[in-house]
C-alpha cells in the first residue's frame, strides 16, 4: 500500500519553501461552469491534510458562482526550484463556519477589510469609489471586531486523484499517479 500522497505534497511544499521558491502556496485552481466552460486563476493554499486542500474566497466570485453550479475542481502548482509539479483533482465541499471564522480572524486587518468591500468579480465603475469603501470601512471599524461576511468562506478540496511529476533529463520526467478507490490510495506509475 503506497504511503500518503498528501504527506508527500506536505513535504514538497517544505522543500520548496526552505529552497525559495516565491509564494509556494499559489496554486492554479481550475473550474467550470454550467456548460463545462473552464476558468483559471491562482489562489492561495491555506491548508492541506487528510480531509483535503483548503483555500479561501468570495461566494459570489465567478470561481465560488462556478463551484456552486459544479462542485469539481483541479488545483495545480509548480515550483521550478525543486522541479515539482503537483495536480490534483477531486470535489469539493464548503469548511464549516467555525473553520472559516478562525481564519478570518488569523487574516491581516487590512485583508479583512478588503475581503468586506470588495465584491469580488463584479464590474467596478471607478477605482476611486472602491479605494473610498475601503476608507470608510476603517473608520467604520476602528479598533473594533471586523465580522466575516457570510460570503466569504473556504472551500476544501477533496482529492481523488493527485499526480506527482517531477523533472528529470532527457524529459525523462518521473510521474506517480494516486487515486483513492474504496478509501483508499493506490498508486501508478506513469509515462513522461
Amino acid at each position: 500500500m503506497p504511503g500518503s500522497p498528501i504527506t508527500r505534497f506536505n513535504r514538497c511544499l517544505s522543500d520548496a519553501r526552505k529552497r525559495g521558491a516565491p509564494l509556494p502556496e499559489a496554486v492554479a485552481l481550475a473550474t467550470a461552469d454550467a456548460r463545462g466552460r473552464p476558468a483559471v486563476r491562482y489562489v492561495l493554499l491555506k491548508g492541506a491534510d487528510n480531509r483535503g486542500f483548503v483555500f479561501y474566497t468570495n461566494l459570489r466570485s465567478r470561481k465560488g458562482q462556478e463551484l456552486a453550479c459544479n462542485p469539481n475542481a483541479s488545483i495545480a502548482v509548480y515550483w521550478d526550484v525543486t522541479g515539482h509539479q503537483i495536480r490534483i483533482d477531486g470535489a469539493v465541499e464548503l469548511v464549516g463556519d467555525a473553520e472559516a471564522d478562525d481564519y478570518w480572524r488569523e487574516r491581516p486587518r487590512a485583508s479583512r477589510i478588503a475581503s468586506l468591500v470588495s465584491q469580488q468579480s463584479a464590474e467596478l465603475s471607478s477605482r476611486a469609489k472602491l479605494d473610498a469603501a475601503y476608507r470608510a470601512a476603517i473608520r467604520r471599524y476602528g479598533d473594533g471586531d471586523i465580522p466575516r461576511p457570510r460570503h466569504w468562506t473556504g472551500y476544501r478540496l477533496i482529492p481523488s486523484r493527485i499526480e506527482f511529476w517531477i523533472r528529470r533529463e532527457p524529459r525523462l520526467h518521473h510521474r506517480d499517479l494516486y487515486e483513492k478507490k474504496r478509501g483508499r490510495w493506490t498508486k501508478k506509475l506513469l509515462q513522461p
